[in-house]
């Protein structure tokens, strides 16, 4: 019976399987290999037209007086008057005294010496009218017009051989380049404006005691600026005297006209780059602030402009000829921020204006409809 029944069990399990394979064999699915599309990739582009386009240089720097001056005293005293308040900010018109110094003493013997030279050209008097009565008058009119309160007048022009014998001969001469040379000290005991400007530094005070050498501080005049810019080596042929440059604030709300004034011949070892020197009229401006440069340089011949990104191996760009990506060299002649001005494309050249993923020379494309809304 046990037989009986493991048979029957075993004829029923073949049967099963049999039924369970049938069932997977008729429903399983060949896999199919997918079909590859071949997919033309969709450009956009621009007709190249070549022009003459000025090359502009982006650069920065500090704006510097193009006048300062240092103020130094020459002699020494007490520091009693000046026109306005010696303070930093302060404004001076040319000719106005900064720092007025005490020169009593040193006036009082300033007028002893003229006072001798005075009395000098009178005792020479008589001889002149018995010797020299040609020569009388001239000598006469210098000594009527002489004022000891003013500076000491040009001596009468000498001619005459005896004449300027007579004269050295007494002295005159050189009691009058010492009276000059007392003259020229005394002046600067007054240290005046010698343009209208700000004083931008004061050392000292009124009532100080000044010595010789001593720093005072620093005038410049406003409105007149100068700003160095660094340029590369690479771009110095480009520069010119005279060109014009657009300067911005850096927050861009402020735009000024400025021109390059110098250009330093000497370029930096270091860095490889050379100076040059530009010039802004502007009272608005004021010294120390930082100013982007836009400098005007040379215009590039057949030339055009495209973004930094469109250029490959940096010398070649993508263009379409018949449907195919070629690869072409150029001559790159700026790299600006985001773009580049290059020459060496023919005019009417269809220039890629967007990179495509994986492109290679020889690749075959088609033009985009709407290319020249993305130029």
């Amino acid at each position: 019976m046990r037989k009986i029944i493991l048979s029957i069990l075993g004829v029923l399990f073949i049967i099963a399987a049999y039924f369970i394979a049938t069932y997977f064999i008729a429903n399983k699915k060949e896999k199919k290999k997918p079909v590859t599309k071949k997919v033309t990739q969709s450009v956009y582009v621009t007709p190249v037209e070549n022009q003459n386009i000025p090359v502009i240089i982006t650069s920065t720097g500090v704006l510097t007086a193009k006048k300062r001056v240092e103020l130094y005293a020459e002699v020494q005293g007490i520091f009693n008057f000046s026109s306005k308040p010696f303070k930093t900010g302060q404004n001076f018109r040319k000719g106005e005294v900064l720092v007025g110094i005490n020169s009593s003493e040193y006036y009082a013997s300033v007028q002893a010496a003229k006072s001798e030279f005075y009395k000098l050209i009178t005792s020479i008097m008589p001889d002149l009218r018995l010797d020299y009565p040609n020569i009388y008058e001239k000598w006469q009119h210098y000594l009527s017009n002489f004022d000891m309160n003013k500076t000491t007048p040009k001596l009468p022009e000498v001619i005459a051989e005896n004449e300027k014998y007579f004269i050295t001969g007494k002295g005159v001469f050189s009691s009058y380049y010492n009276v000059k040379n007392l003259e020229q000290r005394l002046s600067k005991y007054k240290l005046r404006a010698p343009f209208s400007g700000t004083l931008t530094n004061a050392s000292v005070t009124q009532g100080t005691l000044i010595r010789s050498g001593q720093k005072l501080g620093e005038f410049i005049q406003t409105g007149i600026y100068e700003m160095e810019v660094s340029v590369n080596v690479a771009y110095a042929n480009l520069l010119q005297t005279g060109g014009q440059v657009l300067l911005s604030s850096l927050d861009d709300n402020n735009q000024y006209n400025g021109k390059i004034t110098r250009v330093n011949e000497s370029i930096d070892p270091t860095t490889q780059t050379i100076l040059a020197v530009v010039e802004i009229k502007n009272t608005d401006l004021k010294e120390g602030m930082y100013l982007e440069a836009k400098l005007t340089a040379k215009e590039a011949k057949n030339a055009i402009s495209i973004a930094r990104n469109l250029l490959q191996a940096n010398n070649k760009v993508y263009v379409v000829k018949d449907s195919i990506l070629d690869l072409v060299p150029v001559t790159p002649i700026h790299f600006s921020e985001k773009n580049i001005i290059l020459q060496g494309l023919k005019e009417g050249d269809l220039l890629l204006t967007k990179n495509v993923p994986e492109a290679y020379a020889g690749m075959i494309v088609k033009i985009a409809k709407d290319s020249n809304s993305n130029n």
